[in-house]
C-alpha cells in the first residue's frame, strides 16, 4: 500500500492512472520524475506481484492531479449496505490496459488502494456503534463495484502491506478486513491528523492483527466483575432510595470497566496520579466504584440525617468530589482526585486540567507523565458547550499543556429530552474534537471489549506522543434525564427499544459463558457478594452517629485557613530598601546579547533611576518588585492573561523580545539561582476556559500566587460562570480553598461601555461569610503590599483586584522605596491634608482613580474644609478602621460616597445596605452616582467628559446634600432622587 493514500486529493489515483496510461503510449509525453518512477515499476516481471516499494518512495511528490469527471452511475448495491441507492459503474480503464499484464494489474493496485483510504476515511459512517441498532446508511465509496471491481475480481490477489500478511490476499479478504476493523463495533476517525507519524501509528496499529486478538481471560473476568459492580450499585440505589434522584449510569456500565482499565493501564505507564472531571450522569457510580468512596458515606447523603451540618452550605451529593488512592488489578496504586462539579457540566473541564498541571509543576513533571486527566462529558455538552473549545484549545500551548487528556464521551444519544438532531449541525458530537491531531472512536457501549480495546489504544497514543484522544461511548439513559422522569413523553420509539434491552453485563455474561471462560455460578456469586456488601453498608450507614464532612484542609492545604478574616494573620509585607533596590536594579539585567527595543530602554533607564531612589516608583515597578520579591524566597509566580507578558497597556514589559531574532527573556526568571518559578503567559483569547484553568491551578498550589488577568475588566462578564460556580462558592460549597488573584483593569476613561467597568456590583453581590476579598489599590505601594499580603497569609481566599488603566502613568500615582519597605496594605487610606477629622464638615468616600480627580478639583476650588478617604479594600468591608478613622468627626458630619458608575452599579449599593445610612449612629450617609444606566458607560468620550464634569462639580457644589439619607444622581433629564 502507498503512502500515497495519506497524502491527499494532491494524490488521487484517478490521475496516477490517467499519467501512466499515457506514459504506456509515450514515456516522453510525462515529466522525468514520473519516467523514472514508472520504470521502476515496470522493473519488476509482469507475472510477479506489485513490489511492496511504493509510489510514495518516488524520489519526488506527485504533482496535484487535474479535475476528473465522475463516472456514470450504475444499478449494482454493495452487500450488507443500508438503504436504497446506487452504485456506480466500473470505471472505464485506460486504452490498451487489457488482461494480466503488468499494466493491468498496477491500475487494480490502484484501485484496491483508493477502496482502502475509502474505508480508512469512511467507513465509520457504516460501523455498528448504537446499542439501540439504528440502521447505518449507503455510502459508495465502501461498494467494490464504484471501483469496478466484478464478483470475479473478488478471488484476485492484491497487497496490502498495512495489514501485515505474509503474501498477498484476494479482494474479498481485504474488504472482509477492512469491514471487521472500519464497519465493526468501533469506527475510527484519525485522517483529520496532520502530523504524519501519528496517523500512522494508529493505522499501522488498527490494522494490524495483534489489536483484534482475543483478549485473556483474566481480563474478561475483570471486565465482567466490573460491570457486575456498576449494575448492581445502580439497582440497589434504585431499590432501596425509590424516588430519589441519582441520575443513574444504567445503559452506560460500561464506563466503570473502561475507567478500571485506564487506571490500571496508566499505572504500568508511571503515571501517580490522575484527575477526574465529570458532570453529573453516572458519578455515584464512579465515586463508589472507581474512586472510593465508602457507599456507607453516599447512603447517609441520601438519607439526609445532619441537616443541620449544612445550613446555607454544602452540595447535592451528585456533584460531591473526593480523592482516593486506588488499587489495580496489578497491585498498583494512584491517586485518583475527582473534580467537584455544579450543574454546569462542561466548565469543570479547564479546572480539572489547570489541577493537573500545578500537580505535574509540583512533582516537576516536565514531561507531563507522571499526573494525568480525564475528562468525562456528555454528548450534547461536548458539541454545545463553548467551554469544550475553549478547553481543547488549551491542550497543545505550552503555559497549558498537561501532556495529553483522555475525553470519554457518555454518549447518551439525547440531552434531556433533546434528540442529536436538534441538538447539532454535525454527524458526530466529537466533530468540535477534529480541532486537535486527537484520534477520535467511536464505539459501541454494548461490547465491552470493543471498549477495553479504545481504551488501551487511547491510553498508549497519549503516552507516546502528549496528545488527547477522544473515546465516544455510544449507550442510552435507561431510566430518562433523572429517576423521577417519564423519558416516553419526548422519545416513545427509542424508549420502547431500551425496555427490551437487557443490561450490558447480562449480554457479555451470555458471550462469556458460550466462550467457556465463565460459568454462570461464578457470576451469580460476584453478584451475591457486591450485594451483600452494599447492604452492609447501608445498614451501617442507618446506625452511625452523626458522620462531620471530611477537611479539605489536609496535604498541601495543612496549615492553611479558611472560614472568617482572622485578626492576628497580618504578615509584614514590607522589606529593607537595600534590598528592593537590588531586585529593582536585576530587572533592568539583561543577557550582552540580548537587542532591546529602541523604544524600552527609556522604560529600563526609569528603572534604574528608580532603583537608586533616584524617582518614584510607577505602578509596574511596585508590581514588579512584588512578584519579584516573592520569586527569591520560594514563592512560585503565575500570571496568565491576554497580553499580559507586555500588559494590554504596555506597562508591565515582563517579557521582551530580542528585536533582531524575536527570542523572548524574561528578567523575572533569572534573578537568582534558587529561585521559584516565574510563568507569565500570553493567553489565548478565552476567558472562562483560562479563568477556570487558573482556579484549577490554584487549588493544587496553595503555596504560590496564582493571577489571571483579563484584557478589561469587563470581559471578566465571559467567565462569569467560573467566578459565580467556582470561585465565590467553592468554599461554602465544597469546602475548597483558593487563593487565586484576578486583575481587572477598571476605570471610566471615555473608551466606552465595555472598556470602563470591571463590574465591581456583581462580586460584591456574591460577596458573603468572607469568601473572597475586593480590592481597589491606588498607589504602587498598595499594589506591592496587597500582593505580597495575598501570597503571605495563611488565610487563603480569591482576591479580586481592581487595576488601574489611566493611573498606570498618572503623574500623582507613584510610591517610594520607603513606602515598600515599611508599612502593610491599608485598607482605608486617610486624607493626608487632614490629620484632625474634627475640622472637617464633608467626607469624600470613593475608590480608585477617582481620589485624583476629586483631589485636583479640590485644588483646583481651594477647599479646605473637605476630606477625601480612599476605600481600598471594599470585602471583607473594612469597618474598624474606617469608624476609627471617623470617629473624631462631628455629628452630623455628611459622609458622602462618590463614584464614576451609575447608581445601579459599582459599590453604591452594597454600601449603603453594609452602612445602614449612618456611621457611628451620628454620620448621615448618602451617595453620588451617575443615573442608573442599563448600559456602564456612553460611547461618545465628549459625553463622558461632561458627564464626569458635572459629577466632580456636583460634589463641590455650593449647596450639598441635606442630613438625611437618600442618593444624589446627576446629568440631563436622568436626575432622581432616592
Amino acid at each position: 500500500m502507498s503512502n500515497m493514500d495519506e497524502a491527499g486529493p494532491a494524490a488521487s489515483w484517478e490521475f496516477v492512472e490517467a499519467m501512466y496510461a499515457d506514459y504506456l503510449r509515450d514515456p516522453a509525453s510525462v515529466p522525468p520524475e514520473w519516467q523514472q518512477y514508472f520504470q521502476r515499476m515496470d522493473g519488476a516481471a509482469p507475472s510477479a506481484p506489485l513490489p511492496a516499494s511504493r509510489p510514495a518512495k518516488a524520489a519526488v511528490s506527485p504533482p496535484s492531479p487535474a479535475p476528473v469527471s465522475a463516472p456514470p452511475t450504475g444499478s449494482a448495491r454493495a452487500k450488507g449496505g443500508a438503504g436504497a441507492s446506487t452504485a456506480p459503474a466500473p470505471a472505464p480503464r485506460a486504452p490498451g490496459l487489457q488482461g494480466e499484464d503488468l499494466e493491468h494489474r498496477v491500475l487494480m493496485q490502484h484501485r484496491v488502494e483508493r477502496l482502502v483510504r475509502a474505508y480508512r476515511g469512511r467507513g465509520h459512517i457504516q460501523a455498528r456503534i448504537d446499542p439501540l441498532g439504528t440502521p447505518t446508511r449507503y455510502v459508495p465509496e465502501l461498494d467494490p463495484q464504484y471501483y469496478g471491481f466484478t464478483e470475479e475480481d473478488m478471488d484476485r490477489q492484491f497487497y496490502c502491506e498495512t495489514m501485515r500478511t505474509e503474501g498477498p490476499l484476494t479482494l474479498r479478504q481485504i474488504i472482509s478486513r477492512l469491514r471487521q476493523i472500519y464497519c465493526g463495533s468501533i469506527a475510527f476517525q484519525y485522517l483529520h491528523i496532520d502530523d504524519m507519524r501519528m496517523r500512522h501509528w494508529v493505522q499501522e496499529r488498527i490494522e494490524g492483527e495483534q489489536y483484534w486478538a482475543p483478549l485473556p481471560r483474566n481480563i474478561q473476568r475483570r471486565i465482567l466483575t466490573r460491570l457486575t459492580d456498576a449494575v448492581v450499585f445502580e439497582q440497589f440505589v434504585r431499590r432501596k432510595f425509590v424516588g430519589a434522584k441519582s441520575f443513574s449510569l444504567e445503559g452506560g456500565e460500561s464506563l466503570i470497566p473502561l475507567l478500571d482499565l485506564a487506571i490500571g493501564t496508566a499505572a504500568q505507564q508511571g503515571v501517580k496520579e490522575i484527575v477526574l472531571a465529570m458532570a453529573h450522569r453516572g458519578r455515584l457510580n464512579v465515586l463508589a466504584n472507581i474512586i472510593g468512596k465508602s457507599p456507607k458515606e453516599i447512603f447517609r447523603e441520601f438519607e439526609d440525617k445532619d441537616p443541620d451540618l449544612y445550613m446555607g452550605g454544602g452540595d447535592v451529593k451528585y456533584h460531591m468530589g473526593y480523592s482516593s488512592d486506588y488499587r489495580t488489578a496489578a497491585g498498583q496504586h494512584v491517586h485518583l482526585s475527582l473534580c467537584f462539579n455544579p450543574s454546569h457540566l462542561e466548565f469543570v473541564n479547564p479546572v480539572a486540567l489547570g489541577r493537573t498541571r500545578a500537580k505535574q509543576d509540583r512533582l516537576r513533571d516536565d514531561e507531563r507523565a507522571q499526573v494525568m486527566a480525564m475528562l468525562i462529558h456528555g454528548d450534547a455538552a461536548f458539541i454545545g458547550e463553548g467551554i469544550v473549545q475553549e478547553t481543547l484549545n488549551l491542550s497543545r500551548l505550552k503555559g497549558y499543556q498537561v501532556g495529553g487528556t483522555i475525553h470519554i464521551i457518555l454518549n447518551n444519544q439525547i440531552g434531556f429530552t433533546t434528540p442529536p438532531t436538534e441538538g447539532r449541525s454535525t454527524m458526530y458530537t466529537t466533530s468540535v474534537a477534529k480541532m486537535l491531531p486527537a484520534p477520535i472512536m467511536h464505539v459501541n457501549g454494548e461490547d465491552p471489549e470493543a471498549v477495553a480495546r479504545c481504551i488501551q489504544l487511547a491510553m498508549d497514543f497519549r503516552k507516546t506522543f502528549q496528545v488527547d484522544v477522544v473515546i465516544d461511548m455510544y449507550c442510552y439513559r435507561r431510566l430518562g434525564h433523572n429517576e423521577g422522569d417519564e423519558p416516553s413523553f419526548t422519545q416513545p420509539l427509542m424508549y420502547k427499544l431500551i425496555e427490551k434491552k437487557p443490561s450490558v453485563r447480562d449480554a457479555y455474561l451470555e458471550k462469556l459463558i458460550e466462550l467457556g471462560g465463565v460459568t454462570r455460578e461464578l457470576a451469580e456469586q460476584i453478584e451475591k457478594k457486591r450485594t451483600e456488601a452494599l447492604e452492609l453498608q447501608l445498614s451501617e450507614a442507618r446506625r452511625s452517629t452523626r458522620i462531620m464532612p471530611p477537611s479539605s484542609l489536609m496535604g498541601r492545604w495543612k496549615g492553611y485557613l479558611g472560614g472568617p478574616e482572622p485578626a492576628d494573620d497580618q504578615p509584614e509585607t514590607g522589606l529593607p530598601r537595600e534590598q528592593l533596590s537590588s531586585l529593582l536594579e536585576r530587572l533592568t539585567d539583561l543577557p550582552e546579547d540580548f537587542h532591546l527595543h529602541p523604544k524600552l530602554q527609556r522604560f529600563m533607564e526609569a528603572r534604574r533611576a528608580m532603583a537608586k531612589g533616584e524617582q518614584p516608583l510607577d505602578w509596574s515597578a511596585g508590581e514588579a518588585l512584588a512578584l519579584a520579591s516573592l520569586a527569591v524566597d520560594g514563592v512560585r509566580i503565575r500570571l496568565s492573561g491576554q497580553d499580559s507578558c507586555r500588559g494590554t497597556f504596555s506597562h508591565r514589559h515582563a517579557v521582551l523580545h530580542d528585536v533582531e531574532n524575536g527570542n523572548p527573556y524574561c528578567p523575572l526568571q533569572h534573578l537568582a539561582g534558587n529561585q521559584a518559578p516565574v510563568d507569565i503567559i500570553n493567553s489565548p483569547l478565552s476567558e472562562a476556559g483560562v479563568l477556570g484553568f487558573e482556579y484549577g491551578y490554584s487549588l493544587d498550589c496553595p503555596e504560590g500566587l496564582i493571577m489571571w488577568e483579563a484584557q478589561f475588566g469587563d470581559f471578566v462578564n465571559v467567565a462569569q460562570v467560573i467566578i459565580d460556580q467556582f470561585i465565590a462558592s467553592g468554599e461554602d460549597k465544597w469546602r475548597r480553598l483558593s487563593g487565586l488573584v484576578m486583575l481587572l483593569p477598571h476605570g471610566f476613561e471615555g473608551a466606552g461601555p465595555e472598556h470602563s467597568s470591571g463590574r465591581i456590583e456583581r462580586f460584591l453581590t456574591l460577596a458573603a461569610d468572607d469568601n473572597i476579598q475586593v480590592a481597589i489599590p491606588t498607589t504602587p505601594a498598595q499594589m506591592f503590599h496587597l500582593l505580597r499580603r495575598q501570597a503571605l497569609r495563611r488565610w487563603r481566599k480569591p482576591l479580586v483586584v481592581f487595576t488601574p488603566k489611566s493611573m498606570l502613568r498618572h503623574p500623582r500615582v507613584v510610591s517610594s522605596l520607603d513606602e515598600l519597605a515599611s508599612g502593610r496594605f491599608q485598607r482605608v487610606i486617610p486624607d493626608p491634608r487632614h490629620r484632625a477629622m474634627d475640622q472637617v464638615s464633608r467626607v469624600l468616600l470613593c475608590a480608585g482613580k477617582l481620589y485624583y480627580e476629586l483631589e485636583a478639583r479640590r485644588e483646583k476650588l481651594g477647599v479646605e474644609d473637605v476630606a477625601i478617604v480612599r476605600l481600598e479594600q471594599l470585602y471583607p468591608f473594612p469597618r474598624a478602621e474606617l469608624e476609627a478613622l471617623l470617629g473624631d468627626c462631628k455629628p452630623g458630619t455628611n459622609v458622602i460616597w462618590v463614584q464614576e458608575e451609575p447608581e445601579n452599579m459599582g459599590a453604591w449599593h452594597y454600601l449603603r445596605v453594609t452602612v445602614s445610612m449612618q456611621f457611628l449612629n451620628r454620620l448621615p450617609f448618602s451617595g453620588i452616582c451617575r443615573p442608573a444606566s442599563a448600559s456602564p458607560a456612553t460611547g461618545s468620550a465628549s459625553a463622558h467628559q461632561l458627564e464626569q464634569e458635572e459629577l466632580l462639580a456636583k460634589v463641590f457644589a455650593a449647596e450639598q446634600p441635606v442630613v438625611r439619607p437618600r442618593t444624589e444622581t446627576i446629568i440631563g433629564t436622568k436626575q432622581t432622587q432616592a
